[in-house]
């Protein structure tokens, strides 16, 4: 009887397992991923997913579903960040700088569970999508598989694993040196395929140099061997990310045949109208370096060094704004490392300072960030269909900036509340 009634149980225990779970958020203001904006509104999740969405008392409410009254909040799609690297993680030791601690004090299994801190900050600052680019020995995907389940607190990973650099680059963190080095078309062809098989999403290519307080740029690998990398990436399925401070690599980089562009200054006209044609998307990275010039004491930096960030800011900025009118798809990436995370929607300023309107700022933070991903039908929007990534602000942020890049006070990631600072505004 004892072994009918435990069966029975679990019978029910499976049915109820398997009912829809309903939530409900009212807003006082919805700005959709692409360009739509709804004064009073409401969004039915079912699970993980966006069910319904539309005007306040025009959308079917199903009864006893969760309610998240956001009424004096603008609520818009979890912000996808292109361009981090949750793994460069600092223990704050005393007598260390950030660069000094991942390289010679801390173990793996320490800069892992620093790394789960840094992911927790980026949620926090209402990206719930992140294109991780750089890490060694595995650990973008062990703290992608922690996220996914559910061990902590985190954004959506789609990750690069060691990125392709030539033997000679000094600047590289030296736990990175011996992942990803790969120097001739041969070795590029290896090390793009090592890569792959180890299950990235993306391949990440340093196509010149520049990294933390270097802003040189020099270009590193020949057109040959990142017409190689590309190839095999494509091949596969799988697509390429180059990095390139410089004109003349970002050049090479588009002409080779990759997917995005990050950092790159001083492109030429026919550069830009390269990437138009083809589709590339543009990273400019432009608040990393704006975060290393007013921590320059934490990081070690000389005035002289801080000048040369700030003067790589206008280069970069100067970069963007003739990239936006010419038309090339712009993309919200913070390149955040180690005490950079958190301040990840920064960059958006940056994109209006550039001459971009308010919209275009979101929109490179969410449906064009997931367009990059591929993910264009079920990220970056809030729509039916799409899962429920969702971030509540204080403020409008079509009027302002800074509601959506410093007062994000509420978040939910597939369907999970994550963050929720509400408090009840004057």
């Amino acid at each position: 009887m004892r072994s009918v009634t435990c069966f029975c149980v679990a019978l029910l225990l499976n049915a109820f397992a398997g009912m829809a779970q309903w939530q409900v958020v009212n807003c006082r203001r919805l700005v959709d991923g692409k360009g739509g904006v709804i004064e009073q509104a409401t969004i039915v999740v079912r699970d993980n997913v966006i069910h319904a969405v539309g005007k306040s008392g025009e959308v079917t409410v199903p009864k006893g579903a969760v309610v998240h009254d956001l009424n004096q909040f603008t609520v818009l799609p979890g912000l996808i960040d292109a361009h981090t690297h949750l793994s460069y993680a600092w223990d704050h030791m005393p007598g260390t700088t950030p660069w000094e601690s991942l390289e010679r004090i801390m173990s793996n299994p320490m800069v892992l569970f620093y790394s789960t801190r840094n992911a927790a900050r980026t949620l926090e600052s209402g990206v719930t999508c992140v294109r991780d680019l750089g890490s060694y020995e595995k650990l973008d995907t062990d703290l992608k598989q922690l996220i996914l389940r559910g061990e902590v607190a985190g954004p959506r990973m789609f990750i690069a694993g060691n990125g392709l650099h030539v033997s000679f680059d000094p600047y590289l963190p030296i736990n990175f040196r011996d992942f990803g080095k790969a120097d001739g078309v041969e070795e590029v062809i290896r090390a793009t395929r090592q890569q792959i098989m180890t299950g990235v999403d993306w391949i990440k290519m340093y196509g010149s140099t520049g990294s933390g307080n270097d802003v040189s740029g020099h270009q590193t690998y020949t057109l040959e061997e990142m017409q190689a990398a590309c190839s095999i990436a494509h091949q596969h399925g799988l697509r390429i990310a180059i990095h390139a401070y410089g004109g003349e690599a970002a050049r090479m980089a588009v002409q080779a045949g990759a997917n995005s562009l990050e950092h790159a200054v001083d492109l030429d006209d026919a550069t830009l109208a390269e990437m138009v044609r083809k589709g590339v998307y543009y990273v400019p990275t432009v608040d990393h370096n704006r975060y290393y010039a007013d921590h320059a004491a934490v990081y070690g930096y000389s005035k002289q060094e801080v000048i040369q960030l700030k003067e790589f800011i206008l280069r970069n900025v100067e970069t963007l704004r003739r990239a936006h009118e010419a038309g090339v798809k712009i993309v919200m990436g913070s390149d955040a490392v180690f005490t950079g995370f958190g301040e990840n929607a920064r960059e958006l300023e940056w994109f209006i300072e550039a001459g971009m309107t308010t919209q275009e700022a979101i929109r490179s933070a969410t449906s064009m960030g997931a367009e990059l991903l591929g993910r264009g039908a079920d990220l970056g929007n809030i729509a039916p269909g799409y899962l429920a990534d969702i971030i509540a602000v204080e403020g409008n942020p079509l009027e302002d900036i800074q509601a959506l890049t410093r007062r994000v006070r509420w978040v939910m990631k597939d369907g999970r509340v994550f963050v929720d600072k509400r408090t009840k505004l004057r």
